[in-house]
């Protein structure tokens, strides 16, 4: 990849290791990078124990989505959903397991996948399409089960509730539609742009981020970043935070964020922002943290300015000019 591609390069997605020892992260060129953990934050580190130990061409368009289990890596670009061994990997094998693709209305049709979460309660795979549609495909039998219709545009990230079972997703609409996973059928419509709270003309009514935890859900896009209980489906706290955000989590008493500005924002659930730990990029897409290690975590437990440098970039990759 030459200069020109590096400049332009942006990271939409990434995902870490079942053994959380290595990142996986997905750029605008339909490329998947894996990063060594252990090398790229070791007391010794280099530049060049900081690059990629494996890079591969996952996918024709941008890779949109990542997201792990106990043995698989997912990956999501323009209409279809493709599926690695994370052992396979490690061994530099980038034969994928299988790729799947949405039944669209039209063979022409060649929508993105925008994200994916997992059901456990049903095994299944839930996408967030750019056809206005969320998808189930069921993991066992390897099939597409079913389709979630009411968007009236394309849908931009889906969460499932996992107690209850339920799926939300928000979209270009505006709306957050929670739906029932076993009929398919939308409970709940809650148009965040209308809530004055929570509006903002100036950017828009798209929802690009949903997060849920319990009876609690985090949205935000167009709108403020707020939270809302899910029981009385009433904004409780907004976050005064600038520009439009574009992945959340929860984390501990936290809320962590990430968007427009060079910044991880750490929130309390109370609205206050309590803290903004700066990034090089201008703008963050994504947000990922390894819960699966405890020698190489995203919280930035350790005073190491190596390791503090190199987990920035793991744990917010940039929008642009970001290189894997």
């Amino acid at each position: 990849m030459g200069p020109v591609e590096l400049l332009h390069m942006s990271v939409f997605s990434q995902s870490f290791s079942p053994c959380g020892r290595f990142l996986a992260a997905g750029n605008n060129y339909g490329e998947i990078a894996v990063f060594s953990l252990s090398a790229a934050l070791s007391p010794d580190a280099t530049a060049q124990s900081q690059k990629p130990v494996l890079t591969f061409s996952a996918h024709e368009g941008p890779v949109f989505s990542l997201l792990s289990n106990d043995c698989h890596l997912l990956s999501a670009g323009s209409g279809e959903v493709s599926c690695w061994s994370w052992a396979e990997l490690i061994k530099k094998n980038t034969k994928p397991l299988w790729t799947k693709r949405p039944n669209y209305k039209s063979s022409l049709e060649i929508p993105e996948i925008n994200s994916m979460t997992f059901n456990s309660r049903d095994n299944s795979l839930v996408l967030a399409g750019g056809d206005n549609n969320v998808h189930i495909l069921d993991l066992e039998r390897g099939l597409f089960k079913s389709v979630l219709q009411g968007h009236s545009d394309y849908v931009h990230c889906v969460s499932v509730r996992g107690r209850e079972g339920e799926i939300l997703s928000g979209g270009e609409d505006g709306a957050v539609r929670m739906w029932d996973s076993r009929t398919g059928q939308c409970v709940h419509c809650i148009e965040v742009h209308k809530y004055e709270s929570c509006a903002r003309p100036q950017f828009g009514k798209w929802i690009s981020c949903v997060t849920t935890d319990s009876d609690w859900m985090l949205c935000g896009g167009g709108p403020s970043l707020s939270l809302w209980h899910l029981r009385s489906l009433s904004p409780t706290s907004i976050f005064p935070l600038i520009g439009c955000q574009r992945q959340t989590s929860f984390y501990q008493d936290m809320i962590l964020a990430v968007g427009d500005g060079p910044a991880v924002s750490h929130c309390l659930l109370g609205g206050e922002v309590k803290a903004q730990i700066p990034c090089s990029p201008q703008s963050l897409n994504t947000l990922q943290l390894n819960t699966n290690s405890t020698d190489y975590r995203t919280d930035r437990d350790t005073e190491s300015p190596a390791r503090r440098r190199v987990e920035e970039s793991a744990s917010t990759p940039t929008a642009a000019g970001a290189t894997t």
